[in-house]
C-alpha cells in the first residue's frame, strides 16, 4: 500500500525496469536530487510506457510496486515543464495513472459538461 500522506514524483525519462531496489534508489538520488524516504514515492516507466515501477520506503525498508498494462500505455501527467527530469503529481493523478486514465482528457471532459475537476 502507498503511504499516506505522501509526495508523489514521476521520472520523465524512461529507464530499464530490470533494475531493482539499490539502483532505483541511486536514480532517485541522481535524477531527483532526493533520497527515497517514507513520505514520498517515486514512479519510473519504460520506454514504451507499458510498465511502471514505484519505489517507496516504509519503517522497515524499501519496497517496489510493479504494474504492466494489458493494453494501451500509461499517460504521463500534464503539463510537464520543458527539460524537467521529474514532476510532482498529486494522489488523484497517481490513481488515474495506475488505472490507465488520461487525466488531461478527463479534465477536458469535465470542462465540456461543466463538472468540477
Amino acid at each position: 500500500m502507498i503511504p499516506t500522506p505522501c509526495e508523489v514524483y514521476m521520472a520523465m525519462a524512461p529507464i530499464d525496469l530490470r533494475q531493482s531496489f539499490d539502483r532505483l534508489a541511486a536514480i532517485v538520488r541522481e535524477q531527483f536530487g532526493d533520497e527515497a524516504r517514507s513520505d514520498a514515492v517515486f514512479i519510473f516507466h519504460n520506454r514504451l510506457r507499458t510498465h511502471v515501477k514505484i519505489l517507496a520506503r516504509d519503517a522497515t525498508g524499501l519496497w517496489i510496486h510493479y504494474k504492466r498494462l494489458s493494453r494501451g500505455t500509461f499517460r504521463i501527467p500534464l503539463p510537464v515543464p520543458p527539460g524537467a527530469r521529474c514532476v510532482r503529481i498529486d494522489r488523484r493523478e497517481l490513481e488515474f495513472l495506475l488505472e490507465g486514465i488520461d487525466a488531461a482528457k478527463l479534465r477536458a471532459a469535465h470542462r465540456a459538461v461543466g463538472l468540477p475537476r
